[in-house]
C-alpha cells in the first residue's frame, strides 16, 4: 500500500537495497541520533543510520528512511518500536511482508493514509483512527519493542556504561516479573546484556540445565558477584543505620528500604516483621528529625506500622507543610 510504495521509490531513488531499509515515523523534532539510538534497540537491525526525512502531513509525523547493517528479517524486526526515553511508539514500516498478513496491510498507518482520501466516509476515518490507536499502544508479543537492561558484567570498579550490581538486579527482576513472554525470551533479555565474568556465569548453569529459570540466572549473578555476607550481618548493619547531618528524613527513609530490603532477600528477618522493624529503626536512627517524629506519632503506631509507600507520602507531606511554615515565616520578616 502507500507506506510500503513510499519506501520502494524511495530506496529506489537513493540507491539502496530494500532489504536493508525502513521507514519509521517519529514525532516532529526528532533528530538523527535520537532515532537511531532508538531503532538500534531492536538487536535484528545492527547498525542503523537515517538516510532522509520527510513530513507527513495526514500523520502528523515525520517519515524518517534509515538503512540497516543487518539484512530485514520480517520475523525479527516489530510492528513498532518505543523511544529510548520517552516510551512513546513509533511505528516501523518495512518492504518485506511480515508472517500472516498482506504486505502493508498488516500496518494500521497505511489504513489510515487510504481512508483519508477524499471519497472516504466519516465513519471508515473513525475506524481507521481506532485501529492505528489499538495498534501503537497494544504490546505486540514475544518480538515487541522494550527497553533493553544496561549492560552488565561483573567488573569492579564498573566499568563507563555499565550498570552497578544492585541497579542492574533491580531492573532485571523487574522485567521478569512484570513481562508476559516466555521463560526463553525473558532469558535472552538477560544475556544479551551481559558481559564477560556475568555472561561466563549463566552459560555455565545453562550448560548444566538447559531450562533454567530467568530467576535462577538472576540467582547466580548476584551470588557471584554480590555481598558475601549472611542475612545476620546485614540485619546489624540495618540496625546501625542513622540520619546524617540535614539529610531529610523521606530520604533517611529510602536508605532504610534500600538496606532492609537486602536483609529480607538474605533471610536476615522473615518479611513479615519489615513493616515492624522499619518503624523501629527509623525512630531509632532519626537522630535529626526529633520534631517530625513526634508529629507523624509513630511510637505510638509501633503496633499496627504503616507500610512503606504509605509512610513514605506522610513524611513528605509534613517536609512540604514544614517547608511552606518556613517560606512563609521568612516573608513575614522580609
Amino acid at each position: 500500500m502507500a507506506l510500503v510504495t513510499e519506501l520502494r521509490e524511495w530506496c529506489q531513488g537513493e540507491s539502496l537495497d530494500e532489504d536493508h531499509v525502513l521507514l519509521a515515523l517519529v514525532p516532529k523534532g526528532s533528530e538523527a541520533a535520537q532515532i537511531e539510538q532508538t531503532l538500534e534497540t531492536v538487536k535484528a537491525l545492527g547498525r542503523v543510520k537515517v538516510r532522509g526525512r520527510m513530513y507527513n502531513s495526514k500523520l502528523d509525523r515525520i517519515t524518517a528512511l534509515c538503512e540497516c547493517r543487518e539484512r530485514i528479517d520480517p520475523t525479527k524486526v516489530p510492528s513498532d518500536v518505543k523511544h529510548t526515553t520517552t516510551d512513546v511508539s513509533w511505528p516501523i514500516i518495512i518492504a518485506s511482508k511480515r508472517s500472516g498478513s498482506d504486505g502493508d496491510a498488516l500496518n494500521p498507518l497505511s489504513v489510515l493514509l487510504d481512508a483519508s482520501s477524499s471519497n472516504s466516509s466519516a465513519e471508515s476515518i473513525i475506524r481507521a483512527v481506532g485501529d492505528v490507536l489499538s495498534k501503537i499502544e497494544k504490546p505486540s508479543g514475544e518480538n515487541s519493542s522494550y527497553r533493553r537492561l544496561r549492560v552488565f558484567s561483573g567488573t569492579l570498579p564498573t566499568p563507563a556504561g555499565e550498570e552497578a550490581l544492585e541497579h542492574w538486579l533491580e531492573q532485571a527482576r523487574l522485567m521478569v516479573e512484570e513481562s508476559d513472554c516466555s521463560d526463553r525470551e525473558k532469558r535472552r533479555r538477560i544475556m544479551e546484556c551481559l558481559r564477560g565474568p556475568a555472561l561466563a556465569v549463566v552459560k555455565a548453569i545453562r550448560t548444566a540445565e538447559a531450562d533454567v529459570t530467568p530467576f535462577k540466572c538472576l540467582d547466580a549473578i548476584e551470588s557471584a558477584f554480590g555481598t558475601a555476607e549472611s542475612g545476620e550481618d546485614l540485619y546489624f548493619e540495618f540496625r546501625l543505620l542513622q540520619q546524617e547531618k540535614n539529610e531529610k528524613l523521606s530520604d533517611f527513609l529510602r536508605r532504610l528500604e534500600q538496606s532492609l530490603t537486602k536483609v529480607i532477600s538474605k533471610g536476615g528477618i522473615p518479611a513479615s516483621r519489615m513493616d515492624t522493624a522499619r518503624v523501629e529503626q527509623l525512630l531509632r536512627g532519626a537522630i535529626h528529625s526529633d520534631l517530625m517524629l513526634v508529629q507523624l506519632k509513630l511510637r505510638e503506631r509501633k503496633q499496627s506500622p504503616p507500610k512503606f509507600l504509605e509512610l513514605l507520602a506522610e513524611i513528605r507531606a509534613e517536609e512540604e507543610y514544614a517547608a511552606a511554615r518556613i517560606k512563609l515565616r521568612f516573608y513575614q520578616f522580609d
